[in-house]
């Protein structure tokens, strides 16, 4: 039986701040918490926000002010 996709939602554009990466890491708990101490160590991060299916969700300021282009 075949499936039937429903339709694409209408997202916002995604809005960036120039010099904050927006880091998502998939991986199990050790190995998150290994990359989330390196990252803490260089970086100015936010507070990680962790979901279902191993994924972990920061933003860190990379001291860029310049405006991509």
């Amino acid at each position: 039986m075949p499936r039937t996709s429903r339709p694409r939602r209408e997202r916002e554009e995604r809005q960036h701040l120039p010099g904050i990466a927006d880091i998502r890491i998939m991986a199990d708990e050790a190995t998150t918490q290994v990359v989330l101490d390196v990252l803490r160590a260089a970086f100015t991060t936010t507070s990680a926000r962790a979901y279902d299916g191993g994924r972990t969700y920061l933003q860190l300021d990379a001291g860029c002010t310049a405006p991509d282009d």
